[in-house]
């Protein structure tokens, strides 16, 4: 399997299969983040546009879980974007996670970007719930596989509020997750490497070293604050921000 044909059967994949990695044992992560690339090489080719990029595994609990030791990045189309209101489609093992989620005010270019940097070119902060949907089997990968998956990108949804980021302490930005009106779980921004800002300055300089930056106008997702709960048919789940309203998505 070449990289073309890795990123036109993770696209068409509808059930689970085992990761590329089974197949493909020296697959390594500057090869996966070729995959990634030519999978969005035929996104755009079939009418979707380029909004933003997402990371994940930002949250070292996570990394942990996973058994994964570094975030990764992975790109946002508009066909991922699930307005409000529209229940989430069938997936294969849908998951759900709050983020902080920042929209650029102007272009963010590495290297040496930092946390202080970066937040000074957000123009507003939202609240938001991505929908995850590994094409692996029992969500079982390496790194290179979920950088290859394109982070197990599915859908996400942002929150009614908007702000800019200096009116808010995002390192203490609360969200409790709840599933079919019982809490499970809560999180500060801190959850998401230290500060959401750190994690906006990792995928500035990480697309530096393929010689590219974030762009005015494009949105970051900055990685789930709490862990994924899966998003069963039939349920709902909603995501509480401090200050940065609710979002609620179904199935």
């Amino acid at each position: 399997m070449n990289v073309r044909e890795a990123a036109a059967a993770l696209l068409a994949t509808e059930s689970e299969r085992p990761p590329l990695s089974q197949d493909w044992p020296d697959l390594d992560v500057d090869t996966a983040y070729a995959i990634q690339d030519e999978a969005l090489r035929q996104r755009r080719a079939r009418g979707e546009t380029l909004i933003g990029v997402k990371l994940g595994l930002t949250s070292r609990a996570k990394q942990q879980r996973m058994g994964i030791d570094a975030p990764l990045l992975a790109w946002l189309t508009d066909a991922m974007v699930l307005p409000a209101g529209v229940p989430v489609p069938s997936l294969i093992h849908p998951r759900a996670e709050p983020e902080l989620v920042f929209v650029l005010g102007r272009r963010l270019s590495g290297p040496g970007v930092t946390a202080a940097t970066a937040l000074a070119a957000v123009d507003r902060v939202y609240g938001g719930m991505e929908i995850i949907d590994s094409r692996y089997t029992d969500y079982r990968f390496t790194l290179p596989d979920a950088v290859a998956d394109n982070g197990s990108s599915a859908y996400f949804a942002l929150g009614p509020v908007g702000v800019p980021p200096a009116s808010l302490d995002l390192s203490l930005e609360a969200a409790l997750l709840e599933v079919d009106g019982q809490i499970v779980d809560t999180a500060t921004g801190a959850a998401v490497q230290g500060h959401p800002a750190e994690a906006l300055a990792l995928a500035a300089n990480t697309l530096a070293t393929r010689g590219l930056a974030l762009e005015p106008g494009w949105l970051v997702l900055t990685g789930g604050m709490t862990d994924a709960v899966p998003l069963n048919p039939g349920s709902r789940v909603a995501a509480h921000f401090s200050h940065l309203g609710s979002v609620t998505l179904s199935a």
